[in-house]
């Protein structure tokens, strides 16, 4: 007997129905499950009995189920509401509350404890960051997607890859672990953890980092954070920062801020190239200029062979020459370099002499030293005598080791007597023309320094100016220093001390050669001062002092203008015999074993000699005589008080 179709489509819908209802029953759902899996649609719906205790429900074709705000689509699904599980292969696509879509040819779905495993082909993103990897288990509850078997994720432009890994997609947090490597167009990281926000795109270091930029800049760090977008960055725990071209920098803690580093607490900065090495609590760096800025007691390390050379002032500031001349358009385009912006002018960077002068035979010492004999006497307080203009041993003459001679002519970097040329009369360099008749004065020009010249840097140092190394110390207000001349320019009381001796001016020029100390320049009320013993202090000013040394110590030196010296004279037992005033235009001093030998007087000259009981030691003193011993920096700790 036929029965009607409509009977027959009721039966078959009911049939459905109760199918359902057993596979995807409307059980109680326990605290924390996922709730129970809705079809939405498939093709198809049959049963697969597996044994007598477990049947599983397939759905094929277009799968569509829903759990919560959870979609899975698929091409096959197999249910086990046994296990309370479902599996699906085929264009696996999970949407998690229509923010995360998660992608993979096979899926393993625990509907209870709403955790999905997925292989093959799998991809996670949220439309802004993707994650690829072999196999990822995604936690719908607590929104934590995981792999263990390598990883990719690309946030924009930037590529992140891993052995581990968690993403927390809603708070789009990833924890890389093992193996990890940051790959962007600006940097490229490496480390073992890190932690990675893909919205801020900011990198967040937990482990020992190396970032490297595309200048091949690097910083090593196990602290800190790092913004790929905007480039700002803090360090902590002492990160090493490396620019690549022999500059490095490290602290307590780095921040980078528009390609200024910031290194604060016990930063130190070393330059390889020039063998610096700068410290200081606070330090600025410009990345992009190689400028520098060191405060709260800064102290700077010259390498200088065995004798360094220690820097240090309430702030120290560094860098490019290049950024601080510009080429004068009134010199026609020429290298002359005009200073930028600051007070220090360009005639005091040539300032050795250019004048030739010439010399007759240096006088027998004996035979003056036989003249003061015969004609000193105790009993005589004052005598006055006139220095020769010969060598006759008749005349009168100065102490033991004060000559008196004509103008010489002044080797640069020394001080040398030469034969007397009575033929040629002595004509100043810079107003001799090529015909040697006088014409305008001659302009020293240099080369531009070039960018990536090693010596194109400079570094001034500002208030409470202290210099220590074992054969020069010095203090002043300010500090100029320029690798290119390798010259110090000391500013307002400036003050250098070697061994027993002190020289100042209103400014001091030291001059440096191979590293160590070459000859030094006085300006303006140059005073030297000798400390014999005790009160005893010889002393010598002009207008301009020239110091010139050998390995470190000074061996002579010359002043001209108005000189005036004061000298203790001493016997071969080193009793002191008396004193000697002398005034001069030129005067020649000369050292050995780093003390005071012999004076010599150039041009006219007027002594006058002194029994040492007849002067007070506050009698012995020239105008403008102070002794700033105190001031001196024993030792480089000093420095660092």
């Amino acid at each position: 007997m036929q029965r009607p179709i409509g009977l027959l489509k009721f039966g078959f819908a009911f049939l459905l129905l109760s199918v359902a209802t057993v596979v995807f029953g409307q059980k109680p759902v326990p605290p924390g499950s996922g709730g129970p899996i809705d079809i939405i649609h498939a093709d198809s719906i049959s049963l697969k009995k597996v044994n007598d205790s477990t049947n599983l429900t397939v759905l094929k074709g277009a799968v569509l189920l829903k759990q919560g705000t959870t979609t899975f689509k698929c091409d096959r699904c197999e249910k086990n509401d046994r296990a309370n599980t479902f599996e699906a292969w085929g264009s696996v696509h999970i949407i998690d509350n229509d923010t995360t879509h998660i992608y993979a040819d096979h899926l393993r779905y625990l509907i209870a404890k709403q955790i999905a495993y997925l292989d093959k082909n799998v991809k996670l993103t949220d439309g802004q960051t993707t994650l690829t990897t072999p196999d990822l288990t995604y936690n719908m509850a607590t929104k934590i997607a995981t792999y263990t078997n390598g990883g990719k994720v690309v946030n924009k432009k930037t590529v992140i890859t891993s052995k581990e890994g968690l993403y927390y997609t809603d708070m789009k947090d990833v924890y890389f672990k093992k193996n990890v490597l940051v790959n962007d167009p600006a940097y490229k990281i490496t480390t073992d953890s890190l932690l990675y926000n893909t919205e801020s795109r900011t990198a967040r270091f937990i482990a020992m980092t190396n970032i490297k930029d595309s200048a091949n800049r690097s910083i090593d760090t196990k602290d800190g954070f790092y913004d790929l977008k905007t480039g700002e960055a803090q360090f902590g725990q002492r990160p090493f920062i490396n620019d690549g071209k022999g500059t490095t920098l490290n602290a307590d803690n780095v921040s980078l801020n528009n390609n200024i580093a910031k290194a604060d607490g016990s930063a130190v900065l070393i330059d390889t190239v020039r063998k610096t090495t700068v410290i200081g609590n606070l330090i600025y760096q410009n990345r992009s200029t190689d400028a520098f800025l060191a405060t709260q007691k800064p102290l700077m390390i010259i390498k200088q062979g065995a004798d360094s050379l220690y820097v240090t002032a309430d702030t120290l500031f560094s860098a490019k020459l290049t950024d601080l001349y510009v080429v004068s358009p009134a010199l026609g385009g020429d290298s002359i370099k005009v200073k930028k912006d600051t007070a220090i002018k360009t005639d005091s960077l040539n300032l050795s002499d250019s004048m030739q002068r010439y010399v007759r035979p240096v006088p027998d010492a004996k035979a003056l030293a036989a003249a003061i004999e015969k004609n000193n006497s105790d009993a005589v307080s004052k005598k006055t005598i006139v220095l020769p203009s010969s060598t006759d041993p008749d005349q009168k003459a100065p102490a033991p080791d004060i000559v008196a001679l004509a103008p010489i002519k002044t080797i640069p970097g020394r001080i040398q007597e030469e034969p007397i040329l009575p033929s040629v009369k002595p004509v100043p360099i810079a107003n001799a023309g090529a015909s040697g008749k006088k014409g305008p004065p001659s302009v020293k020009t240099e080369k531009p320094v070039a960018a990536n010249d090693s010596t194109n840097r400079y570094f001034e140092a500002f208030h409470n100016v202290k210099i220590y190394s074992d054969s020069v110390q010095a203090v002043s207000d300010s500090l100029f220093y320029s690798f290119k001349d390798s010259t110090f320019r000391l500013y307002q009381r400036p003050v250098i001390w070697g061994k027993n001796s002190q020289i100042t001016g209103d400014t001091i020029l030291l001059h440096t050669k191979n590293k160590q100390m070459d000859r030094l320049e006085a300006f303006k009320n140059g005073l030297m001062i000798n400390h014999v013993e005790g009160q005893a202090y010889n002393q010598i000013k002009g207008s301009r002092i020239d110091g010139y040394f050998t390995n470190g110590s000074m061996d002579s030196m010359r002043a001209k203008g108005s000189v005036e010296s004061l000298y203790f004279v001493q016997d071969d037992d080193s009793a002191f015999v008396g004193i000697n005033e002398v005034t001069a235009d030129i005067l020649d001093a000369y050292f050995a074993e780093k003390k005071l030998k012999k004076i010599v007087f150039r041009s006219e000259a007027n002594a006058t000699f002194w029994p040492i009981r007849s002067k007070s030691p506050e009698e012995t003193r020239l105008k403008g005589f102070t002794w700033r011993e105190a001031e001196r920096p024993k030792t480089k700790y000093d420095l660092m008080q």
